[in-house]
């Protein structure tokens, strides 16, 4: 089951001014199943990108590349059930027609409509499932279908994601939501999964890229479930600029900070999600690297540590196995790291330091922070001032059957 997580109150879930949503179903993989998603956007809406570097990206990965260097985006279209990844031209072909066809009921170009796909990998995006839906999804359309939306891109998650904030920004009350969808096949070089947060402000358009880059790498760039990057990842910011706030056209201003912050807060929580509704998860776990010279070598350590099958399947026993945590660390590949000058902490507990065990340090304790549910790893480098955080699960059987039993 999902860690301390719960799905989100649909009425907490805000409306963006300029979004609508509509929801249908194509039943891809079941019968009956809501799974396409709808997305309009006012005119003049700013949309940017940024999607897996997995070298097999899926048909939906590359249109969306392209759509975003062509002009303004009015729509996006989600399906889940099939990825449409490693299925060549005929898999371009057959997104673009979704594109063709979705275009044509919302009366804009083809370059407007971004596609994307969730599913299983190799095999032929169903269009004569799709196509027929797309008019029951668009006659769905209306603002407050975020809850329904996150519920209709779900594949294995148990619990939808979804988050809202708003913020003042030029004295004006401005509004970020977001879902998400991800439990399996996450681990980031980009972002890990499907991601779509709007908000209303308005902000330059040369601003997009670089804000949802890094609004990507404190959020979507911090999670691992498994160390499998996905074909299909792609995390999508809107800025619908409806919220009549003077548009941010400055990365320096006060304006452009509440609006990251807010935006980055969305994503935390979303991504954070992701590694609670880990597949079989019954641990959160959160990695924290402290004083090391770059942020690389933090994120390097980081994941050595949250990615090992070892240490993960130590959590789930709630095992003080720790020295698989001191294995990580040192074949991160950090060549000239000192592990004499260390220190490890299990919770509040130092479990390590001066290249061994620490002194202070009983089994009981570790057994003890083991039993909680919500674990942080904590490991001070003492080589530098930079810091980096990374959140994951533990492997349980459960992981194995899912995995095992994903196509049946």
């Amino acid at each position: 089951m999902p860690v301390n997580l719960t799905p989100p109150d649909p009425a907490s879930l805000l409306p963006v001014a300029g979004v609508l949503l509509g929801i249908a179903s194509a039943g891809i993989k079941k019968p009956g199943r809501r799974d396409i998603t709808l997305i309009e956007l006012a005119a003049g809406s700013r949309v940017a990108g940024v999607f897996t570097q997995n070298r097999f990206c899926a048909a939906p990965v590359t249109l969306c590349r392209q759509h975003l260097t062509q002009g303004t985006i009015r729509a996006l279209v989600i399906n889940t059930g099939n990825a449409n990844a490693g299925t060549g031209e005929e898999g371009l072909r057959r997104a673009r027609q979704t594109c063709e066809v979705v275009a044509g009921i919302m009366g804009c170009a083809t370059e407007q409509v971004l596609p994307f796909s969730t599913g299983v990998i190799l095999e032929p995006l169903p269009v004569d499932k799709i196509l027929p839906a797309l008019p029951a999804a668009y006659a769905d359309l209306a603002p407050n279908h975020w809850s329904e939306a996150a519920h209709a891109i779900m594949t294995t998650d148990i619990v939808a994601k979804g988050a809202s904030r708003q913020a003042q920004v030029s004295g004006k009350t401005v509004t970020v939501t977001g879902i998400a969808k991800g439990s399996g096949m996450i681990h980031p070089n980009m972002a890990t999964m499907l991601g779509f947060v709007a908000t209303d402000a308005a902000i330059a358009a040369s601003l997009m890229p670089q804000l949802v880059k890094d609004v990507a790498d404190v959020s979507f760039n911090c999670v691992t479930v498994d160390g499998d990057t996905s074909t299909n990842d792609s995390f999508i910011l809107i800025a619908t600029g409806q919220a009549g706030n003077a548009e941010i056209g400055d990365a320096a201003s006060a304006d452009y900070a509440a609006l990251k912050a807010t935006l980055s807060e969305v994503a935390i929580e979303l991504a954070q999600a992701m590694a609670r509704d880990g597949e079989g998860a019954t641990k959160f776990i959160t990695v924290q690297i402290e004083g090391g010279r770059d942020h690389d070598e933090c994120k390097q350590i980081a994941y050595a540590i949250a990615r090992s099958p070892l240490v993960k399947t130590a959590f789930f026993a709630s095992d003080p196995n720790l020295g698989r945590i001191l294995a990580a660390i040192g074949y991160a590949g950090v060549s000239d790291l000192d592990v004499n000058t260390l220190q490890v902490y299990l919770g509040g507990v130092l479990v390590a330091e001066k290249g061994g065990r620490a002194a202070s340090y009983t089994e009981a304790q570790g057994a003890a922070v083991m039993q909680e549910t919500d674990i942080t790893v904590r490991v001070v480098l003492n080589r530098g001032k930079v810091n980096a955080t990374v959140w994951t699960c533990d492997f349980s059987y459960d992981y194995v059957k899912i995995n095992a039993e994903y196509r049946t």
